[in-house]
């Protein structure tokens, strides 16, 4: 969210934003729910959130998974050297993976010729090179490097109108 889009919020979208942001209730309606906290009905509470998605003033909403705690217990992202003329293909494809949560393309440098970026999660060190392996030899792709996370360092996302 852009700096100068923030004033054009009302009262209300604020506390919509700030209801989103917090824990997901895992109930069968849980819109209803978060408008209940809100103090509107959920068809205001709804209508509010499609308007902010349309003007771009929310432009994605998502799950953080603890992937540690449901099995995944080891990551690497893997960086690619993969033909400029080929990336949008083969970053589709990467990203397609269930095991892929990530895919980027960077900018390369000097001595440094990556430029698509994967983040793969596995059970184990070994599951995470078996399916490094089998994404380039479906992409046909072979110069990569692995770099392994040694510690989670945040699990959170931005907080914004927090008093």
């Amino acid at each position: 969210m852009a700096a100068e889009d923030i004033d054009e919020l009302s009262e209300l979208d604020k506390r919509i934003v700030r209801a989103l942001q917090g824990e997901f209730p895992l109930v069968a309606e849980p819109y209803k729910t978060l408008a209940e906290q809100v103090g509107v009905s959920e068809e205001i509470f709804m209508e509010r959130v499609k308007s902010m998605q349309q003007t771009k003033k929310i432009r994605k909403m998502g799950a953080v998974l603890c992937h540690r705690e449901v099995g995944f217990k080891a990551n690497v992202l893997v960086a690619w050297e993969v033909p400029a003329q080929r990336l949008d293909e083969i970053a589709r494809h990467m990203a397609a993976s269930p095991f892929v949560t990530h895919c980027y393309d960077r900018n390369t440098a000097e001595n440094w010729p990556y430029n698509l970026y994967t983040m793969v999660h596995g059970r184990s060190r070994e599951e995470c090179e078996q399916v490094v392996r089998d994404l380039g030899q479906e992409c046909n792709v072979s110069k990569h490097v692995m770099l392994y996370s040694k510690h989670e360092w945040k699990k959170t996302a931005m907080k914004y109108f927090c008093e």
